[in-house]
């Protein structure tokens, strides 16, 4: 059962589809009526199961916060003000679907964002922290928005209750969050954490994949006979959605490629254009009575366009915001500095760098050694210090991120502290006199480095964190540092810990690879 929900959800850019054409079939053949009982069970399927695997505790971390701002200005000003005048311009008919379609589209606008954006962020190697932090963001903001939105923009087009709508969101969006919620700290509690995140969270998504696909089902089958007696009705719906996703894809593509870096822009592109279409089903299907089906259509079919315009967005990731940092890395020779494009010059502009302190950052692996030579090298042509650190990962944060769930909160704080110190302070003693002898050993074999056993640095917390700030407060010129070993599993710490630092720091960073 479950690898077939898996299978439906990976696939969803046909599985949605044929659950509407099915659906069609179903209400021209037969009386769909009696489905509109399982609408309210069928949306909690839906909302539930992204609920539980939803990391709330993620919005207090972090530093991104023009990102967020900026992506919840675009959510909740300029989205509504698009889908609100494409609505007049393109579903501006006499009859009454024109002015419910133009609701659909409107409940669209102002419902960011899905946890698909999580999916789609990770899919072209964005921000996926800051992703998370959307969808968290848009849902609380979206939910209280909507029904004000929806009465001062859509008033004069259709009665809108407000409280009648604040009680469906309420049902549909914050009763399945308390439960989600609920359900994880049962689950970490009863099973452990490693056993939850690993073998039983996973299990959640498909379910809401069901959802999705039983929800399109029953929309296109309640509203099939007047389908299919109004063929023309799909063309006059799909295209304003269309407009409606192409201004956005190049609005945010515009936003991004200027004022973010690439894995923020994707995460942003992503964290506006994955409308909650789960969330606006729900609400058009069971808030505005018997005229939700007509209002419930659009929001339908705009799953298809969604889903198969991040799939297309995706293939073009790397030609919009260059390829990441990671495939940087595995496809060029970093040494080769001189096949890099250089900007131009004035008559008046130094090219003379002036390095006097080199931090060389290393995780006392192979690599690392490689990088070394470097640091000595450029070292000995400045004339410059060399000074060598290592960061201990501070374990706690380490699971916290792996997991996605800040543990600092779940565990004794006094216990956790003392474990965490007695363990970094022998890591820190056994670290240092690695370092004194590979500072020896370096010395032998290259006798004029410039790195000295005291020039050594030991340090705990967040590698990318410290190694940053280390160089920053102690005024360094260059940061040197290895990819971190070779092969998939090295690749994978490369976009962690080196192209973190590459991304963040206001120091020139080189990355040697080994040859």
């Amino acid at each position: 059962m479950l690898k077939l929900l898996s299978a439906i959800q990976k696939n969803l850019v046909w599985t949605i589809p044929i659950a509407m054409i099915v659906g069609l079939i179903y209400g021209y053949l037969f009386d769909a009526a009696p489905l509109k009982q399982f609408i309210i069970p069928v949306t909690f399927i839906m909302v539930y199961p992204m609920m539980v695997t939803l990391n709330v505790k993620t919005v207090f971390k972090g530093h991104d916060f023009k990102l967020q701002l900026v992506t919840q200005v675009i959510n909740f000003i300029f989205i509504p003000l698009i889908v609100f005048f494409i609505g007049k311009i393109f579903l501006s008919g006499e009859a009454p679907k024109f002015g419910l379609w133009a609701v659909g589209l409107f409940l669209i606008g102002v419902l960011p964002t899905s946890g698909m954006t999580i999916s789609w962020t990770g899919f072209a190697k964005g921000n996926k922290e800051a992703a998370i932090k959307m969808v968290v963001f848009g849902l609380v903001i979206g939910s209280l928005a909507a029904p004000v939105f929806t009465k001062v923009f859509m008033g004069a087009t259709i009665e809108v209750n407000m409280l009648h709508m604040f009680k469906q969101i309420a049902i549909f969006v914050f009763l399945p969050l308390v439960v989600g919620l609920f359900t994880q700290a049962f689950g970490m509690k009863k099973y452990g954490k490693k056993m939850w995140n690993e073998k039983i969270k996973p299990k959640f998504p498909p379910f809401s994949a069901l959802g999705v696909i039983l929800i399109a089902f029953l929309a296109m089958s309640l509203k099939a006979k007047h389908i299919i007696a109004n063929p023309g009705d799909i063309i006059t719906i799909l295209i304003p959605l269309t407009i409606f996703y192409l201004i956005s894809y190049v609005l945010l593509t515009i936003v991004g490629k200027i004022f973010f870096s690439r894995e923020d822009a994707i995460a942003m592109v992503f964290g506006v254009v994955m409308r909650d279409l789960s969330i606006a089903l729900a609400i058009a299907m069971t808030a505005f009575g018997k005229q939700g089906m007509t209002i419930a259509l659009l929001v339908a079919l705009a799953y298809i366009i969604q889903i198969q315009s991040a799939a297309w967005y995706i293939k073009f990731v790397n030609f919009i915001f260059g390829a990441s940092r990671a495939k940087i890395e595995k496809t060029s020779e970093p040494a080769k500095i001189e096949e890099l494009t250089m900007p131009a010059f004035g008559k008046n502009t130094s090219m003379i760098i002036d390095v006097k302190k080199i931090l060389f950052a290393t995780d006392l692996s192979q690599t690392a050694r490689h990088a070394v030579k470097y640091a000595c090298s450029i070292g000995n042509k400045y004339n410059a210090e060399v000074h060598a650190i290592h960061v201990v990962p501070d374990v706690l944060d380490e699971y916290s991120s792996g997991t996605g769930i800040d543990l600092s909160n779940t565990i004794d704080k006094n216990k956790w502290n003392e474990f965490n110190r007695k363990n970094i302070d022998a890591a820190k003693t056994a670290i240092r006199e690695r370092m004194k002898i590979t500072s020896q050993m370096v010395l032998k074999e290259i006798p004029h480095c410039p790195l000295s056993e005291n020039r050594t640095i030991v340090l705990a917390g967040n590698p990318v964190n410290e190694i940053i700030r280390t160089a920053q407060d102690k005024n360094f010129d260059l940061i040197i540092m290895g990819t971190h070993g070779h092969g998939k599993f090295e690749e994978m710490m490369l976009g962690s810990t080196a192209s973190g630092v590459i991304l963040k720091s206001k120091v020139p960073v080189l990355v040697a690879r080994p040859s």
